[in-house]
């Protein structure tokens, strides 16, 4: 019981100290247990629910390594970005580095100077780089995106299946397998592939609160975009689009009225495709027009909107990328412009394929995408049904059905003039030239078909060819009307539509559609815009000289609750959400002084945060390995004498006298490193950087050694009590 509640109180020392925050999310604490007690676990987490934390916090409280593997670079760079922010030892080996940096890296993790190692699976499998890692000692395998291992799930990889053989190298380290999209049977699959028979399966619920789900019509796509965009222009967003052309021509469009648009595809070169991503990461940019290349991993978390200018392919890919919206859990919206054009265009490609299994997998997955669009129910519910997930509430108030509910009409008029003019036409031809005919079209192919000497011909003027789409795709749901053919669909009648009009069945329709009207979180009135804007330029400033991007400083969600309380003071400003201790030392200062000046120019004083007050240093507590080093050390021993009582290596006792230094114990290394030596250290640390020992070793020559560079490193980093 007692060892239970040290385990709860380090966990929690360990949250607050490194990554700022005093509780965590759903599940999030029951994983680490089970990681901690180095039991294996399978983990699926929607996108913004914190999956990440799950394999790093547990990291901080190993000994050895902790290996993640990941299919895309620009997520370990991401992550390797906030971790170090953060005050955490981590790094990522793949093709962006040299071999001269790859080596130094490899240096520094047989240095134990790392706690988080990123590389993707291919690396990893490398037979010299296996044999590397057999000699470090490894405590955890988190694979992330591991769906890429099922040839079930919408993006199977299958350099991914090759991990299995991890259990067989590493018979006793702990698998975590994570991911944010996969259905039952995906599930089984990767538990199944990765040797996973007994592990602990956690499974979140897959509905993400803060995101509004929208279906808008596919009418003039650019035109509904700059609609919606006008009153965002400083919110970052996504936009994607099916085809590299329609990616170029809609930045380009963008671009030329005023936003700071840029594109990304596989066709550009790998300079520029990082570059612009780069930009977006930095906010140097606001939109991204990408094709689905873009977005697996990309950890920032304040994009406000992802817009699908064309049909997505699956509910797993639109349930994936719209996830890359609202990962600080503020308000974001999903907009999907929806057209039968682009329903053909993917079947046409579907049909395309020579692999039978292969196309029937892609046409299940486009008319489960087509349902999801048409359906007039909730689309939370449909969405959360996909992954068997039941949602029960009447009204989810973040969609566009339960926002704006359909009313409707009688529409028999209006079915019967379509049918009859489907029946006079020959039922030989699809939706729009019906329309035409129905709006009295000059189309030169009406003329030529004589459909313009028909009764149907211009019947339909009192209302836009848009809601006479609208009207026939109802048709075609409701079963009034068929739809043949693949490339070229026509319409014809069948029974339903006879029913109509011979008989008079009534036909009840939705009313025509409004313009797409997104409403505002009440909760987004709640802070003060003008110091969140203040606070958000400070932090950009900020960024751009650190080479970062701007949320690995501070979250949205941090600005905002500062916005909020105007903290005065360093005891108030590490309540704020988002400030750990080593984020407190560094930014803290500079970010109550903006918030000071404001609040003097507008005379605004301080709320108080009703958020309980941490102590004042907090020290997570000692494992019992550095408990006895400390007692050792206590006694008056040196390393060595240390190292030999207990068995253990130098470069282990040193690990240990640097997490007892870092966690606040008044140790002095004086009697490790003459005084004379750590001043050139420290130098030295300051001129090349902390980060990685081996360029620091370089400079101070042969004479120094790694132990005393990182028990003098150790004491630049201690966090001081204030």
């Amino acid at each position: 019981m007692k060892s239970e509640v040290k385990r709860h109180d380090l966990i929690h020392k360990t949250l607050h100290t490194y990554f700022g925050y005093t509780s965590f999310y759903p599940l999030q604490e029951d994983i680490i247990h089970e990681v901690i007690k180095q039991n294996d676990v399978f983990v699926l987490m929607p996108t913004g629910a914190g999956k990440s934390l799950c394999y790093q916090l547990p990291s901080l409280l190993f000994d050895g390594l902790t290996v993640v593997i990941s299919p895309l670079i620009a997520l370990m760079k991401d992550q390797v970005d906030g971790l170090i922010a953060d005050g955490i030892p981590a790094a990522f080996i793949n093709s962006s580095l040299s071999y001269s940096e790859i080596d130094r890296r490899k240096q520094s993790l047989s240095s134990h100077e790392i706690k988080i190692l990123y590389m993707a699976p291919e690396r990893l499998m490398m037979p010299e780089f296996l044999q590397f890692l057999r000699g470090l000692k490894v405590s955890l395998f988190a694979i992330d995106e591991s769906h890429c291992i099922s040839e079930w799930g919408h993006d199977f990889r299958p350099e991914y299946r090759q991990l299995k053989i991890l259990r067989e190298i590493f018979p006793k380290v702990p698998v975590m397998a994570l991911t944010a999209t996969a259905t039952p049977t995906v599930q089984r699959d990767i538990i199944s592939q990765l040797r996973l028979p007994d592990c602990k399966i956690f499974t979140a619920s897959f509905n993400r609160k803060n995101l509004c789900y929208l279906i808008k019509q596919k009418e003039n796509p650019y035109h509904q975009i700059v609609q919606y965009l006008k009153e965002r222009k400083n919110d970052s967003g996504i936009i994607y689009c099916q085809s590299r052309k329609s990616v170029e021509e809609l930045a380009e469009r963008l671009r030329s009225d005023g936003y700071r648009a840029l594109p990304y595809h596989a066709g550009l070169s790998t300079e520029v495709r990082t570059g612009n991503q780069e930009r977006f990461i930095r906010d140097d940019a606001e939109i991204i027009v990408a094709t689905i290349a873009f977005g697996m991993g990309i950890d920032k978390p304040n994009v406000r909107y992802v817009i699908h200018y064309d049909l997505p392919k699956s509910i797993e890919g639109y349930y994936q990328e719209t996830g890359r919206a609202g990962r600080d859990g503020l308000k974001s919206d999903c907009i999907l412009f929806f057209s039968y054009g682009d329903k053909f265009k993917i079947e046409h490609f579907i049909l395309q394929k020579t692999d039978e299994n292969e196309r029937q997998a892609a046409l299940k997955q486009l008319r489960e995408i087509i349902n999801y669009c048409e359906g007039n129910v909730c689309r939370r519910r449909l969405l959360l049904a996909y992954f068997g997930e039941v949602f029960d509430e009447s009204n989810c108030g973040h969609c566009d059905v339960c926002l704006e509910p359909k009313e409707r009409f009688d529409g028999t008029i209006a079915a019967q003039k379509i049918l009859s003019c489907i029946y006079r036409t020959g039922e030989r031809f699809g939706m729009n030239y019906i329309i035409d005919v129905l709006t009295g079209s000059k189309n030169q192919k009406i003329a030529q078909n004589h459909h313009d000497t028909i009764k149907t011909y211009g019947a339909g003027k009192e209302y836009p060819k848009s809601q006479w789409q609208s009207f026939i795709r109802e048709l075609i749901r409701s079963g009034y009307v068929q739809l043949d053919g693949d490339q070229y669909p026509v319409l014809r009648l069948n029974n339903k539509s006879r029913d109509v009009l011979l008989h008079n069945e009534q036909v009840s329709l939705t009313k025509p559609e409004e313009p797409i009207l997104i409403r505002k979180d009440k909760r987004d009135e709640e802070y003060d815009r003008t110091l969140f804007d203040c606070l958000r330029t400070l932090r950009k400033t900020i960024a751009d000289q650190e080479e970062m991007p701007p949320y690995v400083i501070f979250h949205d969600t941090s600005l905002k609750e500062m916005s909020i309380y105007y903290p005065q003071s360093l005891q108030d400003f590490r309540k704020i959400s988002g400030v750990g201790e080593q984020k407190l030392q560094k930014y803290g200062e500079i970010f109550l002084k903006e918030i000071g000046d404001y609040c003097k120019q507008y005379h605004i004083q301080p709320k108080p945060i009703s958020r309980k007050d941490p102590e004042p240093r907090l020290k997570p507590s000692k494992t019992l390995t550095t408990q006895a080093t400390l007692g050792f050390y206590r006694q008056g021993l040196a390393i060595g004498e240390i190292a030999q009582n207990r068995g253990l290596t130098i470069t282990t006792i040193v690990s240990h006298l640097e997490r007892l230094i870092l966690e606040g114990e008044d140790i002095s290394i004086d009697r490790f490193v003459v005084p004379e030596r750590q001043l050139h250290i420290r130098h030295v640390l300051e001129d090349q950087g902390a980060e990685f020992l081996s360029p620091v070793k370089e400079k101070l020559g042969e004479g120094y050694s790694y132990e005393e560079i990182r028990l003098v490193r150790a004491k630049m980093n201690k966090v001081m009590p204030r």
